[in-house]
């Protein structure tokens, strides 16, 4: 069983920056491929980026290409979302995900985490 945990979430100002972080374990760190979720109130959960199991590979969603960028961290077991240039747009509940055999979008993935809370004020 995958264990994922979320931390890093918080307020912050539209246009600031934000790092969010998932510890993964519970299987081998490079079989996963790990990625984010985000679910605004009121809305579906969405696909916000992933990263392949040896991290050569990743795909973002186009709201937030170009300001976030996911990176997986081999020494401790972590996958990260560096979140720059925030908008309000951007304030949800952001999770963590990750499977085993799965990669390409649309990707659903069979484990998460319980999700951090973000929120951008304008």
């Amino acid at each position: 069983q995958v264990q994922l945990v979320e931390s890093g979430g918080g307020v912050q100002q539209a246009g600031s920056s934000l790092r969010l972080s998932c510890a993964a374990s519970g299987r081998a760190f490079g079989s996963l491929a790990l990625g984010w979720f985000r679910q605004a109130p009121g809305k579906e959960r969405e696909f916000v980026a992933v990263i392949s199991w040896t991290g050569d590979s990743t795909y973002y969603a186009d709201s937030v290409k170009g300001r976030f960028t996911i990176s997986r961290h081999r020494f401790n077991s972590t996958v990260s979302l560096q979140m720059m240039s925030l908008k309000p747009e951007d304030t949800g509940v952001y999770y963590c995900a990750a499977d085993p055999y799965k990669f390409r979008t649309p990707w659903y993935p069979d484990y998460w985490g319980a999700g951090t809370q973000v929120t951008v004020s304008s």
